[in-house]
């Protein structure tokens, strides 16, 4: 790897470039990453850094970013106190990105780097988000297609904001948007819903998107489970309202059948009977209270959690970048 240094602004360098990587156990395809990443950022006339965010990998990968950092000024690296998630690691990545243009994207080489270029042209005709959205999905299976196609069009019936489509973080951000982030302090974060909820102007820039390099995804079946969740219960409160629609239509149909079996008895009578018909009514209406007292349980532990007011992450160690250095000297200046 070759020694890069920046150690000034120059008249061609018009804005300032940071790139959000979150790493968590990526230590196989970091190396190829920053290959295709560093030929990227050297052929576009831009003061840039590159920022890790190690999420708590246990694998060897904060050893690899070690020594990018060590080889390269515009590497800079946020080891975090344990694993908090990718949308916690992201928000760490967004406070501290230097950049006046913000590019978030994954490690896994499934969103390729070739593309950033086309976002920051976005950005600097006038948009504040530029977001990639996936024409395809080579890798994955048809199930996690389908289960990703419906929870997009889920969302995008229950929220009140405008979620787009086969999109996911991967995208460039003005430093409007940057400083718009920085202000939304929840702790259920949900940062594809952010990126839409903060508004400005904001444009898509198709691709095709690619399968892993080396690794293994870090998201199965129930973690994508608990992450569909925590999208649909972060910007909407339709499933609360919901419950209260098919609560009040299940009253509704026990009121009129309780008037059929009273006016059944008062003009024929009727024997003692139905054991199985009643058991199975107890056993439906009570399954349908514990679905809605747990739709009502997500919502009071996550207003617990937010009124704890705790901070979102700890850093263990910040290995700053040149650029960092930089513009926090202009600051004091």
């Amino acid at each position: 790897m070759n020694q890069h240094t920046q150690t000034c602004f120059e008249t061609s360098y018009d804005k300032t470039l940071t790139i959000v990587i979150p790493v968590f156990n990526e230590q196989d395809v970091l190396p190829e990453f920053y290959r295709r990443i560093s030929n990227v950022l050297n052929s576009i006339s831009m003061y840039s850094e590159i920022l890790f965010i190690n999420d708590g990998s246990w694998d060897s990968s904060l050893n690899v970013l070690n020594q990018l950092k060590t080889n390269d000024q515009r590497v800079a690296i946020i080891d975090l106190s344990r694993n908090f998630g990718k949308e916690i690691a992201l928000t760490a990545g967004l406070d501290y990105a230097a950049g006046d243009i913000v590019v978030v994207i994954d490690a896994d080489l499934q969103d390729p780097p070739e593309l950033i270029p086309d976002l920051i042209n976005g950005i600097k005709s006038g948009y504040d988000v530029v977001y990639a959205q996936r024409h395809s999905r080579a890798g994955e299976t048809s199930l996690k297609k389908f289960t990703a196609a419906v929870f997009y069009r889920i969302i995008q019936k229950l929220g009140r904001t405008t979620l787009p489509a086969d999109t996911g973080d991967f995208r460039a951000l003005s430093r409007r948007a940057v400083n718009a982030l920085k202000e939304i302090r929840e702790q259920h974060r949900f940062m594809k819903g952010l990126f839409s909820w903060i508004g400005f102007p904001q444009k898509s820039i198709g691709y095709e998107r690619d399968a892993r390099y080396a690794g293994n995804t870090k998201f199965n079946y129930w973690r994508l489970w608990n992450f569909s969740l925590e999208g649909i219960t972060s910007h909407s409160s339709a499933p609360l309202k919901v419950a209260t629609y098919i609560g009040f239509l299940i009253a509704l149909a026990a009121f009129l059948y309780a008037i059929f079996v009273l006016v059944k008895t008062l003009l024929f009578g009727d024997p003692v009977k139905g054991y199985p018909s009643l058991a199975i009514l107890i056993l439906f209406l009570g399954g349908v209270q514990l679905i809605f007292i747990g739709m009502i349980g997500e919502y009071l532990g996550r207003t617990y959690n937010e009124s704890k007011r705790r901070p979102l992450y700890f850093i263990n160690k910040f290995y700053s970048s040149s650029l960092f250095n930089k513009v926090q000297a202009e600051k004091h200046s």
